[in-house]
């Protein structure tokens, strides 16, 4: 009689079938699609609004907008992430994993700024747009404030194709 038998195969199998669903959805998990890491760093556009220039990296995907600028630990004046939708919404940010103090500008499709307000790090508070929008401007608090920049401002914002 062999040594390796049907029934010692079941039993192996028992034990590896466990094993591979474990496996199978940790590296499910851990694609790098994972919600505890921060975005890797995205494709970047410059925004012209006025005579400022700011570099902001574009979160065009709901995984990427979903994520932001969650567990980012530095954000230099002049940089941002622009969250550009599909069509024209009410929208509402909050600050869930976010370790930034962010300012938040509400933009229309033509680009015109019509809400600039500031964020609370971590904080789980929804901030809703007033109004239905595009895009969604974070840069660091105080930003628009320090360039010079307010309500009813244009975002020349480039093709983002």
């Amino acid at each position: 009689m062999r040594k390796d038998t049907p029934t010692r195969y079941l039993s192996k199998s028992l034990i590896i079938i466990p094993f591979m669903a474990a496996l199978i959805l940790f590296t499910a998990c851990d694609s790098g699609q994972g919600i505890d890491k921060p975005n890797p760093k995205l494709k970047t556009v410059d925004l012209v609004i006025g005579t400022t220039k700011i570099k902001a990296e574009v979160a065009l995907t709901e995984g990427e907008r979903n994520r932001g600028l969650m567990y980012r630990s530095s954000l230099k004046d002049g940089e941002g992430m622009l969250f550009v939708f599909e069509s024209d919404q009410k929208l509402s940010f909050w600050m869930k994993n976010t370790k930034l103090p962010l300012s938040l500008a509400y933009i229309l499709s033509d680009g015109t700024i019509v809400q600039i307000i500031d964020l609370v790090p971590y904080s789980e508070e929804s901030r809703p747009s007033i109004r239905s929008v595009r895009y969604a401007l974070e840069v660091p608090k105080g930003w628009f404030e320090r360039a010079g920049i307010k309500v009813g401002d244009k975002v020349q914002i480039p093709s983002l194709e």
